[in-house]
């Protein structure tokens, strides 16, 4: 099987996204059957955007410990490209990567950080919320990398970005030396944020760092919970706070309880179909239903029906469910 399904990436890039498509469907039933082929899928200079989606897909779901590094060194790569959103993609299969195998961590880390530095402002933005899911996978380790995320704290102006930096700050926050100035400078733009995210990041921040480093940090926490309290618009911004006031005010022991609570590390992501959804479609291999990887009784029959064809006329629905799949199908205008 392996051969045809190789050659095919030789083809027209409408060849190759019809295959990659199945291939996809393929490996989440035998996921080791092209784990050799790796440099097979590295996407070319000339390829469309949606063979490249398409592609990076594949090799994450191919990738194993053995071969993680050259994989992390070619979506480094793909992430120094100028499409935002396939940098986009790169860098969260970079993640994807860490995440799933804790021996390619170290290395993931090393090349987000590299790209941090060059200092891209759309990449920026994607490393950070990245780096911040790495740590919560690991916690404990690699708080190092919080230094870096802090020395470029300016180029970090995406409201996700913003509320992962910010999570970073209160949870590693004994080892961060400036983290009242940086704080602190958050804090009295607090009420220019737009995001009630980055507001409701900033309030968590400050009190993990009171309950850490109560000394240091009361003026700073008694700052942030009054702006949020009386002049936050957003009621869930006030709410939050005035609980954590009180909480504070009753029971700092059971304030740090509850705030610094041991959370349960994040999980590799399952990008599978579920069990019922690809045992149809491998049945359908080959076929429109294993492009749009649906079923083709949801949309053969269903816009049949509504044309008014009858269900027990299979030439004439299945002509009609051909043309519908066809207007559906993703990437279709790009490759036209």
């Amino acid at each position: 099987m392996v051969p045809p399904l190789i050659t095919l990436l030789s083809s027209e890039p409408e060849i190759q996204f019809v295959a990659l498509r199945n291939i996809n469907i393929i490996l989440q039933r035998r996921p080791r059957l092209l784990s050799k082929e790796i440099r097979v899928f590295f996407c070319k200079y000339n390829d469309p955007i949606y063979v490249k989606y398409e592609k990076v897909e594949v090799l994450v779901r191919i990738c194993s410990e053995r071969n993680s590094e050259p994989l992390l060194n070619e979506l480094k790569e793909y992430a120094k490209e100028v499409d935002v959103d396939f940098v986009s993609c790169a860098v969260n299969a970079i993640g994807r990567l860490a995440i799933r195998f804790e021996a390619a961590a170290e290395r993931a880390i090393a090349v987000l950080e590299e790209l941090v530095q060059m200092k891209v402002d759309y990449c920026v933005q994607t490393c950070v919320v990245v780096l911040c899911d790495i740590l919560r996978r690991y916690p404990g380790r690699f708080e190092a990398v919080v230094t870096t995320l802090c020395e470029h704290a300016d180029y970090i102006n995406a409201p996700e970005a913003r509320a992962a930096y910010l999570w970073a700050l209160g949870e590693y926050s004994e080892h961060i030396p400036s983290v009242a100035s940086l704080l602190g400078a958050a804090v009295d733009s607090l009420l220019e944020e737009e995001d009630a995210c980055v507001q409701l990041a900033l309030v968590n921040a400050c009190v993990k760092y009171f309950l850490k480093q109560p000394q240091r940090a009361q003026a700073l926490v008694l700052r942030a919970l009054q702006t949020a309290s009386e002049k936050c618009a957003n009621p869930d911004v006030r709410d939050r706070a005035y609980i954590y006031w009180r909480l504070l005010s009753a029971d700092p022991s059971a304030a740090r309880t509850v705030v610094l609570a041991e959370k349960p590390p994040v999980r590799p992501e399952n990008s599978s179909l579920p069990e019922p959804l690809l045992e149809e479609l491998v049945n359908e291999l080959g076929c429109v239903s294993s492009v749009l990887q649906q079923p083709a009784r949801q949309f053969v029959y269903a816009r049949a029906e509504r044309a008014g064809v009858p269900r027990g006329d299979a030439a004439t629905t299945a002509d009609y469910g051909t043309q519908a799949a066809v207007d559906t199908t993703p990437g279709a205008d790009a490759a036209e």
